[in-house]
């Protein structure tokens, strides 16, 4: 399974610099900067669209969430003020994939659309290692579809904490602030959620 890389992989220093530059940043987009909007979207759409295919395991519908998330984010921009723009943002396309993921409870004979092209496949999974060769990357995309077949079957509050725990790499505090759900309410859903992924990769001898 992918995890997010490890801020503490980066100095003190680099971080300070990186978040001030991102402020600044956001306070012209806000301003009504669409330059400065554009640059967040550049330094947010990898995440976001892991995040949207993750929680609703269709790179079309993944693909429309994202662009649904940024529009929803330039028309409310200024009413973010404080705080972690990529926790406002996670917060926004949680709700999209929300919305979708009942949309799809209400029609279950609507299959999703599979049109996903070479590029669409290429952002689904990990970029390979300078050392993979053919064989290695195919197992590598063999195996995260088929982590993805099993995070599709946890419900969506569980899949939810599991993705933004696991995948993105966030604290239980901050998937709280972006669920608004209690910290005790965050900890329980991931450890069902988890424990629920042990049951079923261990019933399918999947070895991640």
């Amino acid at each position: 399974m992918a995890y997010a890389v490890n801020p503490t992989f980066f100095s003190e220093a680099y971080l300070r610099r990186a978040q001030t530059g991102e402020e600044a940043i956001v306070r012209a987009a806000r301003a009504g900067d669409l330059e400065a909007f554009n640059t967040l979207v550049l330094m947010h759409q990898d995440r976001v669209y892991n995040l949207a295919y993750r929680l609703l395991g269709d790179p079309s519908s993944a693909a429309d969430a994202a662009q649904d998330a940024f529009l929803l984010a330039y028309r409310h921009i200024r009413t973010f003020h404080t705080g972690s723009f990529a926790a406002w943002l996670y917060r926004i396309i949680t709700n999209v994939c929300y919305d979708a993921l009942r949309y799809q409870r209400r029609r279950p004979a609507l299959p999703f659309t599979h049109l996903s092209s070479a590029a669409d496949e290429e952002r689904e999974f990990d970029l390979p290692a300078p050392e993979d060769g053919p064989e290695a990357l195919l197992q590598r995309r063999e195996l995260a579809a088929l982590l993805q077949q099993h995070i599709n079957t946890l419900p969506s509050d569980q899949r939810t904490v599991l993705v933004l725990s696991d995948v993105q790499g966030l604290s239980d505090k901050e998937i709280a602030a972006i669920m608004r759900s209690s910290l005790g309410t965050v900890k329980s859903r991931l450890s069902r959620a988890r424990a629920k992924m042990r049951r079923s990769l261990t019933g399918a001898q999947v070895t991640v």
